[in-house]
């Protein structure tokens, strides 16, 4: 069952869009609503729209849109329930007991009751006497007693069923334990610890909650799974869009945030006193963690390490924060050490210049274009100018290429106008080629397996009437009366416009109006975009009535067609074909 109506209203109420959202993006007014860069995707240009009269959004970039309770799905990585009972705690509504069909939360909060209590298993073994050769780990690694507690760090026992045998004395089932990832099950159907004879770090959420592990083999020790064993995908986790240390350092990163590699790092910096510290879980860094990122900083800074590895990293993360709006910078550390090294031979104070003296991302990459060039000969100067212009060529900002085509020509002895001019050519080369990527996504094939409405390519001109249709009613419910009786449901041409009218009909039928809140449930968020689309657009034109009563016959005349009509049988692939061969006739003259 649903939670009541009034209940969600409330809380919708209470839980203003234009307050929430402006928590986690910077909005700013246009005309009567807000706009700001979507967190759903990169990009520079804003194109992510909140409409207050209407409290939904809707992101013209990527087609994701919704109401205050979408946005807090996707960008908590909350399921709708979570997310109703999330805004229901930030705004003191007291949901009712019963009601609605929690299973899925009940599920989530034993996987988290079972992490919390393994987390407290392994620091417990730790802490004792068998677990000391692993307390004897981390000391020699430079942990105070204090940091380990403080990050709840513990080891695995080198058993097969210990923590199974711990959990069930605690009342877990081993259905429960598979699902959260911290038991495995054998071929023959036997039940064993995931975890055995490592380091254990608990991952934690940025709400506190322990969500994962992550297992580092002792050195020495035969490393059966790899040097690392990490938690899986769970009701509770997913490693792209969690960080280590998030849960720390989002109460010390309003200026910056900083990206190390490792656990250790993460750790061994925090020790010293830098708590604006995050790592990726065993991956490169994904567009999930940079929309995270980007929720509590103005700028990262990149530390990974100096390997080849690491500068690749380095590289896709630059990549990826292109259009966050965040200030990206880069800090080489010297002679290939990771931070953990540095900060221990150096100590905090080096550490903290080495911080300051973090390069922008354009300087990075001008430095690692110096790779592996002679740059005492002609030659190699040319080469390296070359590939120089192709970077400054790449950033948008007009000041910073004039600062570094500067720099450059001071440096290299070379003719501003020549430099200005290779730019300038890149450039043009780069917009030619950005525009027709933009054509080409425009353009793009029409039969895309992806579609959220694939049944339009048949009725291209009833899909049209359908959305003006709905449109209207959407902005003037009070006009169903007119369409109920020639308009059922079932004589919608296309299936995503007849499943939202179908809601639309439930909704105005029940005497309730169709606010955006009716249909989360039940859309996904992109469908829920169109549906806002709809809503805010201009499609219902000057006189809404008129449009109605042309789009309802331009529906049943579309419909009518389509029903006498042999194609009326056909799949979308078999009409798509037909109209392949009937476009390669055309081209070949028959």
């Amino acid at each position: 069952m649903a939670i009541p109506e009034d209940v969600i209203n409330e809380i919708k109420y209470r839980n203003d869009i234009e307050t929430t959202i402006s928590q986690y993006v910077n909005l700013k007014r246009r005309g009567k609503n807000l706009v700001g860069l979507c967190p759903f995707h990169g990009e520079k240009t804003p194109s992510f729209t909140v409409y207050p009269e209407s409290s939904s959004f809707y992101c013209f970039g990527c087609g994701v849109g919704g109401d205050v309770f979408t946005f807090c799905s996707l960008i908590e990585n909350l399921d709708y329930i979570e997310t109703v009972k999330l805004l229901a705690e930030r705004s003191g509504v007291t949901l009712p007991q019963d009601g609605y069909d929690d299973s899925m939360q009940r599920l989530k909060n034993t996987v988290y009751d079972i992490n919390r209590e393994t987390a407290r298993f392994f620091h417990n073994y730790m802490m004792s006497p068998e677990g000391k050769w692993a307390l004897d780990y981390y000391m020699q690694r430079g942990l105070s007693l204090s940091t380990i507690k403080h990050f709840g760090l513990g080891a695995a026992p080198d058993s097969w069923d210990s923590l199974i045998k711990h959990l069930k004395s605690k009342g877990f089932s081993v259905q429960d334990m598979l699902t959260a990832n911290v038991i495995g099950k054998s071929q023959k159907g036997t039940f064993y610890d995931r975890f055995r004879k490592r380091v254990m770090f608990p991952i934690i959420n940025i709400r506190g909650n322990v969500i994962g592990f992550s297992g580092r083999a002792m050195p020495g020790e035969d490393k059966q799974g790899g040097k690392y064993v990490n938690t899986s995908d769970t009701p509770v986790y997913k490693k792209s869009d969690n960080l280590f240390g998030i849960n720390y350092a989002k109460n010390h990163c309003s200026e910056r945030i900083v990206l190390v590699e490792g656990n250790m790092d993460v750790i061994a910096l925090h020790q010293a006193g830098f708590e604006n510290v995050v790592a990726p879980l065993g991956t490169a860094l994904t567009s999930e963690q940079v929309n995270l990122i980007s929720r509590y900083t103005k700028e990262i800074v990149l530390m990974l390490d100096a390997d080849a590895a690491g500068q690749k990293a380095i590289k896709r993360a630059s990549q990826l924060l292109e259009n966050t709006g965040l200030s990206v910078r880069v800090v080489l550390i010297p002679d290939g050490k990771d931070p953990d090294e540095y900060i221990k031979k150096n100590g905090p104070d080096r550490f903290r210049a080495l911080l300051e003296g973090a390069v922008s991302d354009i300087e990075y990459k001008l430095l690692m274009a110096a790779q592996d060039i002679n740059l005492d000969s002609d030659d190699g100067r040319l080469k390296y100018l070359s590939a120089a212009a192709e970077v400054i060529a790449a950033d948008d900002d007009v000041m910073a290429r004039d600062i570094y085509i500067g720099r450059l020509c001071e440096k290299y002895g070379v003719s501003r106008t020549a430099l200005t001019a290779k730019v300038d050519q890149l450039r043009r080369k780069n917009i030619r080629q950005r525009q027709k990527k933009e054509i080409n996504e425009i353009i793009k094939p029409v039969f895309s397996k992806n579609d959220l409405n694939p049944d339009k390519r048949i009725s291209p001109k009833g899909c049209a009437a359908e959305e003006s249709f709905l449109a209207v009613l959407l902005q003037h419910p009070d006009f169903y009366e007119i369409a109920k009786e020639q308009m059922p449901p079932e004589n919608f041409i296309t299936s995503l416009n007849r499943r939202i009218y179908e809601i639309l009909v439930q909704t105005l039928e029940s005497g309730r109006m169709p606010d955006v809140s009716v249909f989360a449930p039940k859309l996904t968020p992109a469908e829920l975009g169109v549906l806002v689309s709809l809503q805010n657009g201009d499609k219902a034109g000057q006189n809404a009535k008129t449009v109605l009563k042309d789009c309802i016959r331009v529906i049943l005349e579309e419909k009518a067609r389509l029903s006498s009509s042999d194609t009326s049988n056909a799949s979308v692939e078999d009409w798509a074909a037909s109209l392949k061969d009937i476009i390669e006739k055309k081209s070949k003259g028959n």
